[in-house]
């Protein structure tokens, strides 16, 4: 990455390069190619190029945003870093102490830039200091694989994670509103968060995750059961699902909205937002000696009106 310096004595050789093209140039630039006016506005284009390089972070390669720390050669690194690299400059081993980079803070804040997830569809354009924003509550930001338990890194749209989960995973993929599910543990005294299952259903042109699970709570191990909405938290609200497990004349109903993929499964899971089974009770819908878990789990998913 070229050094603070050098980019400073560039920016006083030629300090016109930091102004931003104005909507109309670029217009004429695309219009006609030829005109030698437009030829002179191609470096101002490279430089907006260069310089988002430059705002680029080389020890976690984010962009920075201030403060914009140097070195005493002009090697920049964004603020979250500077620490982790015990106060060295990670370019040439240099003490970094405090010293900010200005310059190319400033500089910063005459960009515009497009949202990283414009390969997804975005087509915004936003100012640097607003970007990062813009993109936490992007529409077009990826989802993250909602499959537990395996710590998956994949991202992509719903329709690309439908194949993943069915392809990559071997996910059971049901068609319909309703569900009657069998769950059976030989074991049912040794609980592991590991033990889970995920079916997805698809039901009114939308996809959904049913999650079974058995953990730790406090001492107890309990099961916990709940429906999680392919799809963001706004559209989630528009549908609701029960589940329901009983036998032996007794019965227990949950009754609630899915949550959005968006909510991680282990953030879903441990705030209890879902059908809660202990394990005593368990056992006992289980019927026979209460030495295997035998739970049957029926539920529906419905559209508000």
């Amino acid at each position: 990455m070229a050094s603070g310096n050098i980019y400073l004595d560039d920016l006083r050789v030629k300090p016109e390069v930091i102004d931003p093209p104005k909507d109309e140039d670029l217009v004429e630039v695309s219009e006609d190619v030829n005109d030698p006016d437009q030829q002179a506005l191609k470096p101002n284009l490279t430089v907006a190029s260069s310089v988002h390089e430059l705002l680029e972070c080389p020890v976690c390669l984010n962009a920075m945003y201030p403060p914009i720390h140097q070195c005493s050669n002009g090697h920049t690194i964004c603020s979250a870093c500077k620490p982790k690299v015990h106060n060295r400059c990670p370019t040439c081993r240099h003490e970094l102490g405090n010293i900010r980079c200005l310059a190319l803070e400033k500089v910063a804040a005459t960009l515009e830039l497009p949202c990283k997830f414009h390969t997804f569809g975005c087509s915004g354009i936003f100012p640097y200091f607003n970007k990062l924003k813009h993109e936490s509550q992007c529409a077009f930001k990826p989802y993250n694989c909602p499959y537990a338990g395996s710590e998956c890194s994949v991202v992509g749209d719903i329709p690309f994670l439908v194949n993943h989960l069915k392809d990559d995973h071997k996910v059971d993929m049901h068609n319909g509103s309703t569900f009657n599910h069998r769950y059976v543990k030989s074991n049912p005294h040794e609980v592991e968060n590991a033990t889970w299952m995920l079916t997805v259903f698809s039901c009114f042109g939308q996809y959904f995750c049913l999650h079974f699970e058995a953990f730790q709570l406090g001492m107890a191990p309990v099961y916990v059961a709940f429906l999680r909405f392919m799809g963001d938290d706004t559209e989630a609200k528009n549908y609701s699902y029960s589940l329901e497990v009983g036998a032996n004349g007794r019965k227990m109903i949950f009754q609630g909205v899915p949550r959005s993929i968006r909510d991680s499964h282990r953030k879903v899971r441990d705030s209890y937002d879902g059908l809660i089974i202990q394990r005593n009770m368990a056992l006992f819908f289980s019927g026979g000696d209460r030495k295997e878990l035998k739970l049957r789990v029926t539920g529906k998913i419905w559209k508000e009106q």
